[in-house]
């Protein structure tokens, strides 16, 4: 039996059930794959399920406001994720229809070599492997293979190997194997060698080397920041200030203030920390109730009721729900 037919045996025969592997819809192909970007599955799931509740079409999509989507998606973080997806919509309802090869969706806004491999197998069993982080390490753990896959010539070349090991008959299911495979089996750190379908061919068991594969070698050294953000009540009503884009904030979307952008601002008390990571910036935000004059401005007051209707940054999220000023959504 060749190694794709055990992967998709030990597949088929039991695997996590995800929302998005119950379709062969393109649409929600598309949605499910550009939120798993940088994002855990499981994390994912209650998003994905309010986001098609909202738009359960590419049509209806289409038809929202580029607000709207963007309060959706709010607390996924990599908000021009969002921004392409409303953009992509916009011209497949233009085109005429979603595209039913790999280069007309690797032409879409926002949709790189990865997600058309996806979308063009997991919808229309298209033979194209996927290449993500956790096919990454199956490759290189079953060639025993050190190369760097900070490497773009790495990547292709491992993108090549799962190309060579694919059952095109069943794409989709291949695919979705190797990409389970690697998020529950052949695991960064413990992976379980005794019940992974292809460790009698793995190069790196044989070798003993598993911990050490994959090998990145380009990474960048971890850059730590400590800021503070500012709750100022008046009313009933907390202040917000509309972002700029900056390292953290896309443009348009709404965030607690910060000491700088209310020079005089007198802080009252402390009322808790938290940790905030987007790549290799880590940052640490102390919250504190403040009072202030209020600038000129993009500044506006708003009831907690209508920050859930708003696109709302990630980091006021975090703050206001430190202190219970905004329940779980």
């Amino acid at each position: 039996m060749t190694a794709a037919r055990r992967l998709i045996a030990w597949y088929d025969a039991g695997h996590r059930d995800l929302p998005w592997r119950n379709t062969h819809d393109p649409y929600r192909i598309w949605i499910s794959e550009i939120m798993l970007q940088q994002t855990r599955a499981q994390a994912v799931i209650p998003y994905y399920e309010r986001f098609l509740r909202r738009f359960p079409t590419v049509e209806a999509l289409a038809g929202a406001v580029e607000n709207e989507v963007l309060t959706l998606w709010a607390g996924l973080g990599y908000y021009s994720r969002a921004r392409n997806l409303w953009r992509a919509a916009r011209q497949i309802v233009s085109d005429g229809g979603f595209p039913r090869d790999y280069d007309g969706l690797r032409a879409l806004p926002g949709v790189g070599d990865y997600t058309a491999a996806a979308i063009a197998s997991i919808a229309f069993e298209l033979p194209h492997a996927v290449l993500d982080g956790n096919v990454m390490r199956v490759v290189a753990r079953m060639e025993n293979d050190a190369a760097d896959i900070g490497s773009g010539r790495t990547r292709e070349r491992f993108r090549e190997i799962a190309q060579s090991w694919m059952n095109a008959k069943r794409a989709a299911a291949f695919n979705q194997a190797m990409m389970e495979l690697g998020a529950t089996v052949c695991l960064p750190k413990n992976p379980l060698c005794k019940t992974c379908p292809l460790s009698a061919g793995c190069g790196a068991l044989a070798a003993g080397t598993v911990a050490q594969l994959p090998v990145k070698l380009r990474r960048m050294q971890p850059v730590k920041i400590e800021d503070t953000l500012l709750i100022v009540r008046r009313n009933g009503r907390i202040l917000l200030r509309q972002c700029e884009a900056d390292a953290i904030r896309m443009a348009g979307f709404w965030d607690l203030p910060t000491p700088r952008d209310l020079p005089g601002a007198s802080v009252k008390r402390r009322l808790g920390e938290f940790r905030h990571t987007i790549t290799h910036h880590h940052y640490r935000f102390t919250v504190a109730a403040a009072a202030a004059r209020v600038p000129q401005g993009r500044f506006r007051w708003f009831l907690v009721a209508e920050m859930l209707e708003i696109p709302l940054s990630s980091t006021a999220r975090k703050a206001l729900k430190l202190t219970e000023t905004i329940s779980k959504t």
